[in-house]
């Protein structure tokens, strides 16, 4: 229903975590026994068994850690979230769950189908929690007694339905036909994850030039359930998304654990009041350049930010190796202009790059490049800065 789709911009977390646990992972082997012996299975087979999983119900612990290859940025990214949010202190989830971008974390979940959902951040006795019950998402950060409330009631109608693979077989024969030429998927053995048999899926592109090295997902050999994912970089170290469950039960949670009362002396924002008082001015003068990187993003595949229509940027390649080109529409942002907060930040995440283009600013992560150029051209991929500069030079 519509509610449910406007409460479900907030839910993401937890449905993926809870249900699927499909974008997040942890390092492999995690049990000291050994990896279990299990009947061997094809990749097609693994991908049939994810599809043809039904698991409704669960609930669980896991850790998450993510390293972007960035420097400390907990504070930025809080205060301008929270900023766009209704300020510091919020129990927005906007404003609250970019903690998980950076660092180690221990979160709890459960689930109890699409109508039912509850996640919870723990940080030391602190502790925020977000929960979707119906048509209704709540969220609470005892830090700062606040809470958040948001009751659906979007009459925009029913969102049109993508047609989707009659059966499980379908869906595998798409995803591996998808891959074509530019990706490897194979089984690469077993794991342990929770107490639970596994198989581990790997997903490596073939391409030369992509920051991705590869993808691991592990897969309960009985429910075909994802319980870990791990991404990492060609850069190496440390993997990029490194979390997973430590703790799983499949059964039904109890009803009384998607329940909330507001505590005693606690502040409640409505959902209704953060769009009115900040939405309609987040873009402001700007606002066409969010736009774009939104569906640049989307067309890539990263993070499922929205796609690309007619007016969208132009998409140089294919596969791993794609990039999104676009004009932002106004020049390159000077770094002596951003607050002064965010100059150090700003400074040790950008490379000056120059080339048959002109000039411009690598912004870069371990897996996600920019190339914003001095004119306002931007290139952004899951590749090397060489190749944005390479796409650059060649657009010219």
């Amino acid at each position: 229903m519509a509610a449910q789709r406007k409460a479900s911009r907030y839910v993401v977390p937890v449905a993926v975590a809870g249900i699927a646990a499909a974008t997040i992972g942890l390092v492999p082997a995690l049990a000291a026994s050994g990896d279990p012996d299990l009947p061997d299975i094809t990749a097609q087979q693994l991908i049939e068994k994810i599809a043809a999983s039904d698991t409704q119900t669960l609930s669980g612990t896991f850790k998450i850690s993510t390293d972007l290859g960035l420097p400390a940025f907990d504070g930025l990214l809080g205060g301008i979230a929270g900023g766009a949010a209704g300020g510091e202190g919020s129990a927005d989830p906007s404003a609250q769950l970019t903690k998980l971008v950076s660092g180690t974390h221990t979160l709890k979940v459960a689930a109890d189908g699409p109508e039912r959902q509850k996640l919870t951040l723990l940080d030391g006795e602190e502790q925020y929690s977000l929960i979707h019950d119906g048509d209704e998402v709540w969220a609470y950060d005892s830090r700062s007694n606040t809470v958040f409330h948001e009751k659906g009631g979007d009459e925009s109608g029913p969102a049109p339905e993508k047609e989707l693979p009659a059966s499980p077989k379908e869906l595998a024969d798409e995803v591996l036909k998808a891959a074509g030429d530019t990706t490897s998927i194979t089984v690469g053995g077993t794991a342990n994850v929770a107490g639970r048999d596994a198989y581990r899926l790997v997903v490596e592109p073939k391409q030369q030039g992509s920051t991705v090295d590869s993808i691991t997902i592990a897969v309960d050999a009985a429910t075909g359930t994802p319980l870990k994912f791990t991404l990492d970089s060609t850069s190496g170290g440390k993997p990029v998304l490194d979390a997973g469950f430590t703790k799983v039960d499949f059964g039904k949670p109890a009803a009384s654990e998607f329940d909330f009362t507001v505590p005693k002396g606690a502040k409640v924002t409505e959902g209704d009041q953060v769009e009115k008082e900040f939405g309609a001015d987040r873009g402001g003068e700007h606002g066409k350049a969010p736009e774009d990187l939104e569906k640049a993003f989307g067309d890539l595949g990263l993070g499922g930010l929205g796609g690309a229509d007619a007016n969208g940027p132009e998409i140089i390649g294919e596969g791993w190796t794609a990039i999104a080109a676009f004009d932002s529409g106004a020049p390159a942002p000077k770094t002596e202009d951003a607050p002064k907060e965010a100059q150090g930040f700003l400074d040790a995440l950008g490379d000056k790059v120059s080339g048959k283009f002109g000039s411009g600013t690598v912004f870069k992560t371990k897996i996600v490049n920019a190339l914003m150029t001095d004119d306002g051209k931007v290139y952004v991929g899951a590749v090397t800065p060489q190749a944005l500069v390479d796409a650059a030079n060649a657009a010219k």
